[in-house]
């Protein structure tokens, strides 16, 4: 009998059950998938704490690799026996087999786990959101996060300055050898300023932010006039109402809040962002690290690593 975690109330790590379950056949549109390793991601704290809420009881997890072992009625894209590796909903990776592109054999069930959602994130923040062009400077908040230390080498490699921000000097060091060109930590520094001494005064075309509220004023106070100030996560907290007033009185900023599931929405595009993500992970342009693993009934450990900060890179749950 398979297992999985299951969430039947909002709370702490310790709300995560370690649950046997019954997964039927797949119905049409549907692929059995039994998982070789699932991504751990910050956005699960966030569906466990019932700050993104979600229909209880419910599964957890949007990210997982393995194998296909049954598909359904209209499935032509993917046979038994596929490698494929997934992101998105509906929410349930954290599971020894379930029902939801094609994985290249040059990537690993591991990486495929740890790259899908912090690497599709990082496409269509790069690419989609603000386009980074050669000569831009951009500012990578967490940059040595699992979305940041993708950010970091992706947008070098697109030609850009790139600065990144961290909180321990172990962290800055993490960042710098994989991509950053200036690294600040922001527990010691006021970054918003250092970036202004980084620029020479002009502020950076583009602010990639994940933490939220404790470095949202910061984060506007680095851009260039015309700037845009992407605001992709919380981890620190929600963002507090902003008077749109500011936006001028600081240079005429753009500010959005995007999600990985509006950029995705349609199938053309996830796609797309998907042979990007896969070209520069395949070419070694972008190398996905996983410095964290647990086994999967360990999720709730996971997890209180992950809200302490004690993570670096991109972590990994193994069936």
């Amino acid at each position: 009998m398979p297992y999985a975690i299951r969430l039947h109330q909002n709370g702490g790590p310790e709300v995560l059950s370690w649950e046997t379950v019954e997964v039927q056949a797949p119905a049409a549109g549907e692929a059995t998938i039994r998982h070789h390793a699932v991504g751990l991601n910050y956005i699960d704290t966030y569906h466990r704490t019932g700050l993104y809420p979600v229909t209880l009881p419910s599964g957890i997890g949007m990210e997982g690799a393995g194998v296909v072992e049954a598909v359904g009625e209209g499935v032509s894209e993917l046979k038994v026996g596929d490698r494929v590796a997934y992101a998105g909903g509906p929410l349930g990776a954290y599971a020894d087999v379930r029902n939801i592109p094609k994985l290249p054999d040059a990537i690993s069930f591991e990486t495929g786990a740890a790259m899908m959602l912090q690497g599709l994130t990082a496409a269509y923040l790069l690419r989609k959101t603000y386009r980074v062009q050669p000569g831009d400077a951009v500012l990578i908040q967490a940059a040595a996060g699992g979305v940041g230390l993708i950010v970091c080498q992706w947008a070098r490699a697109l030609g850009a300055t790139v600065i990144g921000t961290v909180g321990s000097p172990a962290k800055a060091e993490l960042a710098k050898a994989h991509g950053c060109h200036h690294v600040i930590n922001y527990s010691t520094e006021n970054f918003a300023q250092r970036v202004r001494e980084i620029t020479n005064g002009e502020g950076v075309a583009v602010v990639y932010d994940g933490v939220g509220k404790d470095t949202f004023a910061g984060s506007l106070d680095s851009l260039r006039p015309m700037g845009m100030m992407v605001s992709f996560g919380n981890a620190s907290g929600p963002v507090p109402p902003l008077d749109l007033i500011v936006l001028s009185q600081k240079g005429s900023l753009f500010v959005t809040r995007p999600t990985l599931m509006n950029y995705t929405a349609k199938r053309e595009d996830l796609v797309a962002l998907g042979s990007e993500l896969f070209d520069v992970v395949v070419s070694g342009q972008v190398k996905i690290e996983v410095n964290q693993t647990y086994a999967l009934k360990d999720a709730a450990q996971a997890h209180r690593d992950l809200e302490a900060r004690k993570t670096t890179g991109s972590t990994i749950l193994l069936p």
